[in-house]
């Protein structure tokens, strides 16, 4: 009593005290190194000592819209460090934890990979947990997740390619006691927060510690943000109240989520939002309370919808009968339910109602299948228990192996829980290593190759034996001591033995001795052989000699070749590299002609190969075969004589505009090489003639197939188009260094191979990023595809190809041309604005091309993932630039409607349910009013009625513009 006394009379007099945190709580603030208190009273603590020693920066980061200290630092891993980073947690056997790790970039770029946003992986212990892609400086990234914790460390890793930088901001860790996340799967998968909405909040803030004691974090529904909680429907009103809500146990929602809720007025709620990392199996659960007072005969009983899952709509909620009473928790739910990435989903009221649906607040959490690892984790340990700096953290082959050993199958383990990755090669050569062998490498079945040179370790070699596959062993330049172990001998694999310069006594194994290894124990004084074993070391030692002699033999013969190949080929204008096929190779300048006046003139490319113009004759019968033509000029058919197909461009543009694009394009496709860009295999600069031979693509462009009269293309199939061609200009946009701007990407620049996979064609008018560094231009493009704000400000980014990128989807979707005066009726003359008011309107059907609009005939089976296409290109064409997305994300939303596609079994497309969401906008249709950056467009068709003219020239200049 007194001590109740006490907690009332602090809330009294020190109304803003600090609530102490809950036991086990653990804040990080990662590159922080002071220790303070945050102002909601979470103790956080710097990083050093959480993570192992290693290549890594801090970083002091600033965004105007984040005060939090937290916020102000990170822990930046560089690309050229190890490609795993983990922290390692403390944590108590068979608990359940809440795990939580945030990332906000800030101006974080000044440092890294040339501006470039990074992407990189997040795992728990050897599980991938999520991927984290930042798309937004300013926007803090979060991914939560609750896990039973099975040993007494937890290690949160980032894990990232090569050329890809990591970071964190801030890593939390809070114990979750009570059972309400229990579930029968949690030895086997843990589950990944998707959503936890407070609904009816008052304000766009989260709700946390202190009101919630566990500190989870319940975002807010007023938060709108693209594809989040969208399609609300008309009469959804906030309701409130004052009173206490009971609830059942402690981790339930907090007081303050459960007094407030949305009330349907007019009898439904609707709602939908994308759940990441779905589709799949998850745990969702609502939290109902009834806190409107109204009396009897006045009911509240609704159902809920979710379209494709007829199921759910079985059960009638009557939470005043369900709880039972007012103001008492109600958690109806399923701990195992298969979602959809796009989750649309309603409650409506049954007939016998007389009050609207009511919604306090829900979580959904997808289950995450946890991955056991390599079975050599325990020994492995163990073994870097002896020595500190050695523990780099996580499991030691997933997602990629500590940095002093290697392991077998480890990108395979991480993606298939079949696999395990074994441990097959250490090395702590030169480590200063002190004590005995570790007897530890015994006990690795599959270890191949031990390196302990150059340390100082002592005592006698222990037992390995259980090491059988043993091929390579390094223990020389120690201090050890006792016999030669009798085991190697019987090693079946051994092939490499080194124990020079150590201590050893005794006598050589004669079974050792007997075998044709290599095997050196000079420099130990005590440690001889039998007079009977000296002829077979006589044998093993000539042996190694000859085979030295033979080897300085090649190596001189090498080095003056070297050298004579090298003196041949100093010319000035010779290449720098021999190496075009890293996609992180910097891309020079273009290089000049060569003199013009010489009988047969070669560009100076790194890769391209000069044909002879007597052999394109031959190979196209005298350019007889004509497939195409574009503004560059004309395409012929051609087959070399070793059978090979090819395409043979051929400009009819004889300008020295005409000739700078041919050497621009010479130059730059002489250097990149990508599966998803079409194939350049060299030129022809001969009698002033200027030609580029390609690949030939047999099944020709996207155009032809989309937009001519017999042609059709399913649904799947256009998104596998839409995913290569994606990753063709996701690779020259970051995987290029500087990073190149296509400024003419359409659909008769994606061409289709036999197997109707696309490739990205036509780098005429590209232009490298450093070169041009944002910096004004001469406008090109392609009218229709041609990014309004590149129009008006001459100002040239990666963001106008996006802008071209999302027409083109909606072409894909619509199967509609980009310009027309008949397709898009009285108010529309191109496809953006035309299908973002249908878009905003929530009528999808309206735009979707008809041959795709079943699933006979290769239509779609889920339309969420026509939604999916469909906000992506929205937002490319969004007005400012900085709002689209970069092409990795939208690679990313690709793949997701791929998977929406693939995911829908016949079962389900033949009981599916009809659309009953859409993502309009608050409901509001727009009128058919088009935004100024969309009259843009439409403006400059009513300069000209020619539809086949160029585009080339400045703002002040500009007629209209060419289809090429």
């Amino acid at each position: 009593m007194a001590s109740c006394f006490l907690l009332v009379a602090l809330a009294v007099f020190f109304p803003g005290a600090a609530v102490a945190q809950m036991p086990g709580f653990v804040s990080i603030d990662c590159g922080g190194s002071a220790n303070y208190t945050d102002e909601l009273g979470l103790a956080w603590t710097g990083d050093a000592g959480w993570f192992p020693s290693g290549e890594s920066e801090t970083a002091t980061i600033a965004v105007p819209s984040e005060r939090r200290t937290q916020y102000s630092t990170v822990r930046y891993f560089p690309p050229t460090s190890s490609s795993k980073h983990c922290y390692t947690l403390p944590v108590s056997p068979r608990t359940r934890y809440l795990v939580r790790a945030t990332f906000l970039y800030g101006n974080l770029d000044d440092r890294s990979n040339g501006g470039v946003f990074p992407e990189f992986d997040l795992y728990l212990g050897p599980t991938r947990w999520s991927t984290i892609v930042i798309y937004d400086e300013s926007k803090v990234v979060t991914r939560e997740a609750v896990v039973l914790a099975t040993a007494r460390d937890l290690s949160v890793c980032l894990s990232s390619a090569s050329a890809s930088a990591s970071f964190i901001s801030t890593l939390e860790l809070r114990p979750l006691n009570g059972s309400l996340y229990y579930t029968d799967y949690e030895a086997a998968a843990f589950l990944a927060l998707a959503a936890r909405i407070n609904f009816g909040a008052p304000s766009a803030d989260p709700v946390r510690y202190p009101d919630d004691p566990y500190d989870r974090i319940w975002e807010s529904d007023l938060l709108r943000r693209p594809n989040y909680l969208v399609d609300v429907a008309p009469g959804t009103t906030n309701v409130s109240t004052d009173k206490p809500v009971a609830a059942a146990a402690s981790e339930r929602p907090p007081q303050k989520v459960m007094r407030t809720a949305v009330v349907g007025t007019l009898g439904e709620l609707t709602y939908r939002l994308d759940l990441p990392g779905f589709p799949g199996a998850g745990w969702a659960f609502s939290y109902f309370a009834e806190i409107e007072d109204f009396v009897v005969p006045e009911t509240r009983k609704f159902k809920l919808f979710i379209p494709g899952l007829p199921e759910v709509s079985k059960p009638t909620v009557d939470v005043g009968e369900n709880a039972p009473g007012k103001y008492r928790l109600y958690e109806p739910g399923f701990f195992n339910i298969t979602l959809p990435f796009v989750l649309s989903f309603a409650f409506r009221k049954t007939n016998d109602s007389s009050k609207g649906p009511i919604l306090n607040a829900f979580e959904i959490y997808k289950y995450v299948h946890i991955d056991l690892g390599s079975p050599d984790a325990p020994v492995m340990a163990a073994l870097a228990s002896r020595y500190p700096w050695a523990m780099e953290g996580g499991d030691p082959c997933i997602p990629s192996p500590w940095s002093w050993l290697r392991c077998t199958s480890a990108a395979a383990a991480a993606a298939s829980s079949s696999s395990e990755p074994r441990v097959i090669s250490i090395n702590l050569s030169g480590k200063n290593l002190t004590g005995t062998v570790p007897p530890e490498l015994g006990a690795l079945p599959c270890l191949a190759e031990i390196a302990l040179a150059n340390n100082m370790l002592t005592g006698p070699i222990p037992d390995l034996s259980g090491a059988s596959n043993l091929s390579i062993i390094h223990l020389e330049n120690n201090q050890l001591t006792g016999n030669v172990p009798s085991y190697f001998g019987s090693l079946p694999k051994l092939s490499e033995l080194y124990l020079q310069n150590n201590k050893l006594s005794g006598s050589i194994p004669r079974a050792l001795l007997s075998r044709s290894i290599i095997f050196n124990y000079s420099g130990n004084m005590y440690l001889g052989i039998g007079k009977q074993e000296k002829k077979h070391v006589i044998i093993i030692i000539s042996a190694l000699l000859g085979a030295s002699l033979l080897l300085a033999a090649v190596l001189c013969c090498y080095m003056l070749t070297r050298k004579t190949v090298k003196k041949d080929s100093s010319s000035p204008e010779g290449p720098d590299d021999d190496d075009f096929t890293n996609k992180n190779k910097a891309v020079p300048a273009q290089k000049k002609l060569q003199n013009p006046s010489t009988q047969s003139h070669e560009i100076a490319t790194e890769t391209a190969h000069p044909y002879r113009l007597s052999d394109l004759e031959v190979a196209t019968n005298n350019f007889a075969s004509r497939i195409g033509s574009g503004g560059f000029g004309i395409v012929y058919y051609g087959k070399l004589s070793d059978g090979k197909e090819i395409a043979v461009k051929v400009p009819t543009n004889d300008s020295y505009q005409g000739k700078k694009q041919f050497t621009n394009e010479v130059s730059l496709l002489s250097r990149i090489h990508h599966r998803n860009l079409v194939a350049f295999l060299g030129y022809c600069h001969e009698d002033g003639r200027n030609i580029l031979v390609y690949e030939f693509m047999h099944n020709g462009t996207l155009k032809e197939h989309l937009h001519g009269r017999d042609k059709h293309i399913s649904w799947i199939k256009r998104l596998e188009i839409a995913e290569d061609a994606a990753k063709g200009i996701e690779y020259l946009h970051t995987g290029c260094t500087p990073s190149i701007i296509h400024r003419d990407i359409k659909t008769s620049n994606i061409l289709l191979d036999k197997q109707m996979r696309a490739k990205v064609s036509d780098f005429g008018l590209s232009k490298l990023a450093a070169e041009e560094s944002h910096a004004s231009t001469n406008v090109r493009g392609t009218l229709g595809y041609l990014d309004p704000q590149y129009y008006i400000s001459q100002q040239l980014t990666e963001k106008s190809d996006m802008y071209s990128f999302g027409i083109i989807l909606l072409e894909l979707i619509s199967g509609r041309p980009p310009i027309s005066t008949m397709s898009f009726g009285e108010h529309f003359r191109n496809i953006g604005p035309w299908a973002k008011f249908y878009y905003e309107s929530g009528d999808i059907e309206a735009i979707i091309d008809p041959s795709i609009s079943s699933t006979a005939g290769g239509g779609y089976q889920d339309v969420q993932s026509i939604w999916k296409i469909a906000e992506a290109a929205v937002r490319c064409i969004d007005a400012e630039p900085r709002k689209r997305p970069g092409m990795p994300e939208v690679v990313k939303e690709i793949q997701d409607a791929m998977a929406l596609e693939t995911a829908t079994s016949e079962e389900a497309a033949a009981s599916r349910c009809p659309l009953l969401f859409s993502p309009a906008a608050a409901s509001v249709r727009s009128g058919g009013t088009m935004r100024s950056h969309d009259m843009v467009m439409d403006n400059l068709l009513l300069m000209d009625d020619d539809d086949s003219t160029s585009f080339s020239g400045s703002a002040t200049k500009f007629k209209y513009p060419e289809l090429r």
